[in-house]
């Protein structure tokens, strides 16, 4: 089944970060029909960017994955990466869209900036099953973990397809296979962030500033919107050691909202 399987991985890393060749060399080997476009360079948090005003460069990549594979290096963001993929460098439609394994978390309203998941919600844009991968750590370099959880991950969508097309938002803990403590499906948390803009000058003496931040994790317990709170966040269970799986999707639509307001709460 692996050998008819054609999956598109991106990333927000680059196409030289570990994540994704570890990402894309495991799922090679598995035997799965793999194509790589990446950006070429860093472009985390870049969120949802498109390249409207410049032209996008692609250049393939050699000697750096598995044989069977065919990468490629994009100047624009993760999400131009999918886009092009889909419309111009694939032959065909693939089965899947993977994007990651990312370095560091990508948990409750960060998805609202990662160029990681926005890349896999371009999938699922497009009706494709789509998988966000990431690894909840800015140190620590081992992926086989989220790797090998990626392989049994789409064995099981494959087997058991998904009800429609949708993202999959998996956050991995940073601690050995064996100090996992299980799978959970989860709500998105809150991952709020002390914003931070420390002010620097350049060589000429003009000033700058510098956007650093420190992260607050579950200030409170978001909506729930017709969920039971008996489903943990992705913040929750990444603390207590679980990989998580957060289905997402692109309606933004506050459901809670539009059955507040009647038709004609509002006058022109």
């Amino acid at each position: 089944m692996q050998e008819n399987c054609r999956i598109l991985i991106s990333n927000d890393d680059g196409i030289l970060a570990l994540g994704v060749r570890t990402l894309a060399n495991t799922l090679a080997a598995a035997g799965y029909g793999v194509t790589v476009v990446c950006p070429d360079r860093e472009r985390s948090a870049t969120g949802h960017g498109l390249t409207i005003h410049q032209p996008i460069r692609v250049d393939p990549v050699a000697d750096v994955y598995h044989g069977s594979i065919q990468a490629w290096a994009c100047s624009g963001t993760p999400s131009d990466c999918v886009k092009l993929g889909l419309s111009a460098l694939l032959p065909q439609p693939p089965d899947f869209v993977l994007a990651g394994i990312n370095q560091g978390a990508n948990l409750g309203t960060d998805v609202l900036y990662s160029g990681t998941v926005s890349a896999a919600m371009e999938g699922a844009i497009e009706g494709i099953p789509s998988v966000a991968f990431s690894l909840c750590s800015f140190a620590h370099q081992d992926f086989s973990v989220a790797a090998d959880f990626a392989v049994q991950l789409l064995a099981q969508l494959q087997a058991e397809p998904l009800s429609h097309p949708m993202l999959l938002n998996v956050n991995i803990p940073p601690v050995p296979k064996a100090e996992i403590a299980g799978v959970r499906v989860t709500r998105q948390g809150l991952r709020r962030y002390i914003e931070q803009f420390e002010q620097r000058y350049d060589p000429r003496g003009k000033g700058y500033y510098w956007l650093a931040g420190e992260a607050v994790e579950d200030v409170e317990q978001p909506p729930h919107c017709g969920v039971s709170p008996e489903i943990p966040t992705d913040v929750e269970a990444i603390r207590d050691r679980y990989i998580t799986i957060t289905p997402l999707q692109y309606d933004l639509s506050d459901t809670q909202a539009l059955q507040h307001f009647r038709a004609d709460h509002f006058h022109a």
